[in-house]
């Protein structure tokens, strides 16, 4: 569809359209560097496959002076086409694609049809610029493509970030100036061949906003992933937020794995080996730079300053054996699709010689905890328990040699026992 500026437009549009003018003067200076701007149509045809429209319009302004003879502009961004009329036949066109960073890419063309390529990667929210000209003459046409909706109720400050391998997570502000009912939605494109996604888990505000969301199973490929966040609300239309991301950029890489320090007495050196940290995507060892960290445990502000590594092993000079060291490990990419920032620490590992007091306050609780077992034990037994039925007493073997000693003082003791016997007699 397309719109000419008009007397009863909205004074947005007319200043969204002047600013977005004033950097036109790229064009006109092509000594000036240009921009690497792969990447516009390819993100208008993911528009395309998107089942939720974009909120725009395309305008279009007449040159200075006399009547442009190109009209009916038109942009079929399924076919990535750019098409116009002509009351005059020219020879020549030269028709020019511009985001609003100053991004460009100009065709030649000797019919009024331009086709765009499809590896661009332009975000739209911005604006796009269409310029057909007719070289060697003061003939053109520009035409701008316009997010509609309200002035700043398209989200803010919207960011992603890969963690533990296979999670990423994306967050988001709402607009500074967006309705107090806006709810907004997250699409997104892993690469123009697969089918655009919309968020399954959002993180929600304490007004049940969408203000981010939680992705699984997440793989980094070598294309950049289209994110587009779209707006609703009862009042007014919300402009759309769109970004083109490389996902490995955004990853926090995992601490190296299997640390490991081996020192001898015999050596002035401790050699470091560890493996890489583990990706969805890369598995070369030289794709990764490691920092290395060693403390002495005894003066813990005391850190070995060591240079900066490509390999997964390390020979630590100058090792003293009567200190005990701190060591941690982590990484970052190098000269591969790997994120540049510096990664997760490995978990802090020791060695070198244990101390004196290393001993005792780990062999005093070993000894404390016996006692104490020990005492338990014994007032559980006295509680509970009779020493005679634990330990009944022996009988003693009888003396043979006492034994009619034995029988007679049992006798006398029995007629002593005995009791007299009274008989009275009664007459008659």
């Amino acid at each position: 569809m397309l719109k000419r500026p008009c007397c009863c437009e909205s004074k947005s549009n007319k200043i969204n359209e002047e600013s977005f003018f004033k950097r036109r003067f790229h064009y006109l200076f092509p000594e000036k560097e240009m921009f690497d701007t792969l990447g516009l149509t390819s993100m208008i045809w993911w528009y395309m496959m998107l089942l939720h429209p974009l909120h725009a319009d395309i305008q279009c302004t007449e040159s200075e002076g006399e009547e442009s003879p190109i009209t009916n502009v038109n942009f079929d961004r399924r076919k990535m086409e750019l098409s116009w009329e002509s009351s005059r036949n020219f020879s020549e066109y030269i028709c020019t694609i511009m985001d609003g960073d100053m991004a460009y890419i100009d065709i030649e063309v000797d019919s009024p049809l331009c086709s765009f390529p499809v590896e661009l990667h332009m975000p739209l929210h911005k604006g796009v610029l269409f310029i057909i000209k007719v070289p060697n003459t003061n003939i053109s046409e520009e035409c701008t493509f316009l997010p509609e909706g309200m002035n700043g109720s398209a989200i803010e400050n919207f960011s992603c970030v890969i963690y533990n391998i296979f999670l990423m997570n994306c967050t988001w502000l709402q607009g500074r100036d967006a309705p107090a009912d806006t709810q907004y939605f997250l699409y997104w494109q892993k690469s123009g061949d697969e089918e655009e996604m919309e968020c399954e888990l959002y993180i929600k505000d304490e007004n049940h906003r969408n203000m981010g969301c939680i992705f699984q199973n997440v793989s980094i490929g070598i294309e950049k992933a289209y994110f587009l966040v779209n707006g609703s609300s009862n009042d007014s239309l919300i402009q759309f937020y769109d970004e083109y991301i490389d996902l490995y950029k955004t990853e926090i890489l995992t601490a190296p794995l299997n640390v490991t320090a081996h020192c001898t007495r015999d050596s002035t050196d401790c050699i470091i080996t560890w493996h890489p940290p583990l990706t969805s995507h890369v598995e070369k060892a030289k794709c990764f730079q490691y920092e290395i960290s060693i403390q002495n445990k005894d003066e813990p502000k005391e850190e070995k300053k060591l240079p900066r590594v490509w390999n997964d092993r390390y020979e630590f000079q100058n090792y003293d054996e009567k200190k005990r060291y701190t060591l941690k490990i982590r990484a970052r990419g190098k000269n591969c699709l790997v994120s540049s920032n510096w990664g997760e620490w490995s978990e802090p590992i020791e060695f070198g010689q244990v101390k004196d007091y290393f001993n005792f306050v780990i062999l005093f609780p070993i000894a404390l905890g016996t006692i104490s077992i020990t005492l338990l034990l014994y007032c559980l037994f006295k509680r509970y328990c009779s020493f005679k039925n634990i330990f009944p007493p022996i009988p003693q073997p009888k003396d043979k040699l006492n034994t009619d000693e034995d029988i007679q003082i049992e006798y006398v003791n029995l007629l002593g026992k005995c009791h007299t016997e009274e008989i009275t007699r009664i007459e008659e």
